[in-house]
């Protein structure tokens, strides 16, 4: 399997982990989502969407979207709980996770860490929704070590991919500390 993706992007990363952790060969093909490559024919040709990250299985097939991809990759792993409602949880957290988390603190990272924007470039509506994001996430593991059935799961891969550098888009984690024990939970248990 080969795996399009920019190793700074927490989208790109989620893929990796799962990867990584499954123990599921591939090779990482680095595309600088910067570049404008992912517009370009060569890389529409495998995902038309002209984004990253995306799969091509050794049958020529391709997927795109991070969290059909790790849903795709860990199916029938521990990685989706096994009774129903706890599976329908995780997926309610990834939707979550691209809606109201993703669009924030990504966002704003990528504004102020690779754009080079001051605070004042960027929409205040970014901070409001990343704190909100973060202020939710605390109080859930506030009274849990994970995200979904008291274990690692495609929730907390796919929320450690940004939140791990939410400081480098101007939030603040050392007043989250479950937030902040619950990041080196997941680096150990990805062994990262």
């Amino acid at each position: 399997m080969k795996i399009w993706g920019d190793k700074r992007s927490g989208n790109c990363l989620k893929v990796q982990y799962i990867c990584d952790y499954l123990d599921i060969p591939y090779t990482w093909i680095e595309l600088d989502v910067m570049s404008g490559k992912t517009r370009q024919n060569e890389f529409l040709a495998i995902n038309p969407v002209g984004q990253i990250p995306a799969i091509q299985l050794d049958d020529g097939r391709t997927l795109s979207q991070s969290n059909a991809i790790i849903r795709f990759l860990a199916r029938d792993s521990d990685l989706i709980p096994e009774i129903a409602f706890d599976e329908a949880l995780v997926n309610q957290w990834l939707f979550w996770e691209q809606y109201s988390h993703e669009t924030s603190i990504a966002v704003r990272r990528f504004q102020k860490a690779f754009l080079g924007k001051s605070d004042d470039e960027i929409p205040a509506s970014l901070m409001e929704k990343g704190n909100a994001a973060l202020d939710l996430m605390e109080g859930h593991l506030k009274e849990n070590d994970y995200f979904v059935a008291g274990k690692l799961s495609l929730a907390d891969i796919a929320l450690f991919a940004y939140t791990q550098w939410a400081e480098e888009g101007g939030f603040t984690l050392s007043d989250r500390p479950a937030v902040h024990k619950w990041l080196e939970r997941i680096r150990n248990d990805l062994e990262l």
